[in-house]
């Protein structure tokens, strides 16, 4: 069944008839596999990865490195979520190392990440510090190489 979601997660547009012809599993159990998955939330959203630049509109990504302190009984998840229903997180990770939440945000300009960390982040409660970093350049997004990715570069191989 790994296969099934190997080769989804490869490209969503797969049908059932071609995971079945890649995998060689029978059509009837790839339907099966992936309706179970899709109903309990093992496959949680099927993505599309665009290049907004190309069609024109520009968008401001940041990186948000925050430190938090941990409420009693429920750890870091009551601060993950509070941050995670804000419209501007787009990713939120637990992550170890000196800063607890990993928060992927995007906006239309920088002034609007910035009033999302100052107005929005900054002022909760648990929140001790934060450090942003503006994502300048994408190369690479979901597997999907972003910029310079017209052809497969190859170094030449020498004996």
């Amino acid at each position: 069944m790994k296969q099934i979601f190997e080769a989804l997660e490869k490209d969503a547009r797969l049908t059932p008839e071609q995971i079945s012809t890649m995998t060689g599993i029978p059509v009837a159990e790839v339907e099966k596999t992936i309706k179970k998955a899709e109903k309990n939330r093992t496959i949680l959203k099927y993505k599309t990865v665009l290049d907004w630049a190309k069609l024109g509109e520009e968008q401001v990504w940041a990186l948000l490195e925050v430190k938090v302190v941990p409420q009693r009984d429920v750890g870091f998840d009551a601060i993950a979520e509070r941050i995670y229903r804000f419209p501007e997180a787009r990713s939120v990770y637990l992550a170890s190392g000196t800063y607890d939440l990993a928060i992927l945000v995007a906006g239309k300009t920088m002034q609007e990440v910035a009033i999302f960390v100052s107005e929005k982040l900054a002022p909760l409660e648990t929140v001790q510090s934060t450090v942003t970093h503006f994502i300048l350049k994408k190369y690479k997004e979901d597997g999907e190489i972003i910029e310079g990715g017209e052809g497969v570069k190859r170094l030449p191989v020498t004996p």
